[in-house]
């Protein structure tokens, strides 16, 4: 059987075969090392297995829930019957199950960035964003290896996309769910929450208090019990999986192979789960190389930047190896990821985590494929937005043009060629 396994990135530990619940290293906070849970799978595992529409069965072998199954004696099959099942009662929950979603070339973008642009739309994927994916990973693991009456509630910090995504899920699969969210969430999005069965805590942030206090309050949710139904691949590393079908489904299309992505990232597991399933199938023999991938944040919040600075001024200070200042930076995370000082504000309110939770994998993802970091002002990201509904018709909020906003300012700033096959996620349905 193809080789799969669970290894800290900071530090090499491995859960036990037994684990009930792999989802972090148990040494993580005990030191100032970055310790986040990767999904190790060798090469010749089959990522596409063709034939069917659900990428969850399309690219099951990816995915750590199927080796869990297969290592408990569930068969191909079950697997597939499970899968199939689960998604059924999704369906059911919010009018749509898991498909796959269009990636195709705009003609036109009115004002040409001046490279050919390619969008993969997920506004239309479970619960209005690629979110879903993430967590979609996390339940099928659930639903292989947990049995019984009286199962452990599951918690999730979110302002929206992931909140309801997780809420459906969670619904549809008939567990309780615990969903942080800050006073100023969507009332809209509160309203899905609740008819979802979801219990709703709105986190307030305390006067001088450091960090998302969202997060602060799901972690004390997680010491009383609560399993993490999160898409942070620091609290749960099996979020990774599922957010790599996205690739997969874009390699499958048949499209040419992309000279660059930009990814817009909050707490960066979208970029984490790009770039791995890229490096995954370079490795399988699936295309050559894989595209630059670059990162978009905002003014109001840009912890990932920072840090990639830091990066380069590590590289620059030193002779050392891009491997050696990522290794220094893993194992000195207070130097180079801490939350954003002040409050984050932004029209793009999606990826204003005041951290960058998978951010040693984003900045290994950039260094590896020649990527970097840019940060877009409030105009571009309107700008962007504009230019996405008036020539696309797609109902793409701002969080979820932010790609684009990132395309326009590394273009301004001759970081993207022209004539370059550019791609973009448009992720964040407008409500």
């Amino acid at each position: 059987m193809t080789e799969s396994r669970l290894v800290c990135s900071g530090c090499g530990w491995q859960p036990p075969a037994d684990a009930s619940y792999p989802f972090r290293c148990e040494q993580s906070g005990r030191d100032d090392r970055d310790h986040v849970l990767v999904h190790r799978l060798s090469s010749e595992a089959i990522l596409d297995h063709g034939g069917d529409e659900n990428p969850f069965v399309r690219h099951r072998e990816s995915l750590y829930a199927w080796h869990a199954a297969r290592a408990r004696g569930m068969s191909d099959a079950a697997f597939v019957e499970l899968v199939n099942r689960i998604d059924e009662r999704i369906a059911a929950v919010d009018g749509r199950g898991f498909r796959p979603t269009p990636f195709a070339r705009v003609a036109a973008f009115g004002e040409d960035p001046g490279c050919e642009v390619w969008v993969k739309d997920e506004t239309g994927n479970v619960a209005g964003s690629h979110k879903a994916r993430h967590l979609m990973g996390i339940l099928l693991y659930l639903l292989v290896t947990e049995r019984g009456e009286g199962l452990a509630p599951l918690a999730i910090a979110s302002c929206g996309n992931a909140a309801l995504a997780a809420a459906v899920l969670a619904h549809a699969a008939a567990r309780p769910l615990q969903v942080f969210v800050p006073p100023h969430a969507e009332r809209a999005v509160l309203a899905q929450l609740h008819a979802l069965g979801a219990t709703v805590v709105s986190c307030p942030r305390a006067a001088g208090e450091r960090g998302d206090p969202c997060v602060h309050r799901f972690h004390e949710a997680l010491r009383a019990g609560a399993l993490a139904f999160c898409c942070q691949g620091n609290e749960n590393g099996l979020a990774i999986d599922g957010g790599e079908t996205l690739v997969y489904e874009m390699l499958a299309c048949g499209s040419p192979p992309l000279d660059d992505l930009v990814v817009q990232v909050g707490g960066g597991a979208l970029a984490s789960a790009c770039m791995q399933a890229y490096a995954r199938a370079v490795a399988a023999g699936l295309l050559p190389r894989a595209p630059r991938v670059h990162t978009v944040q905002t003014r109001g919040a840009a912890p990932l930047s920072r840090a990639w600075s830091r990066l380069e001024r590590q590289r620059g200070s030193s002779e050392t190896t891009p491997d050696e200042a990522l290794a220094y930076a893993t194992a000195h995370r207070s130097g180079f990821m801490w939350p954003w000082e002040q409050t984050p504000h932004s029209i793009a309110e999606g990826i204003l985590d005041d951290e960058t939770y998978d951010w040693v994998a984003v900045l290994r993802g950039m260094t590896a494929t020649g990527g970097t970091t840019v940060v877009v002002d409030e105009e571009t990201l309107k700008e962007a937005n504009r230019l996405a509904l008036k020539n696309t018709g797609i109902a793409v909020s701002h969080t979820g043009s932010a790609g684009l906003a990132g395309l326009i300012q590394l273009r301004r700033d001759g970081l993207i060629a022209t004539g370059a096959r550019a791609g973009v996620l448009f992720s964040g349905v407008q409500r």
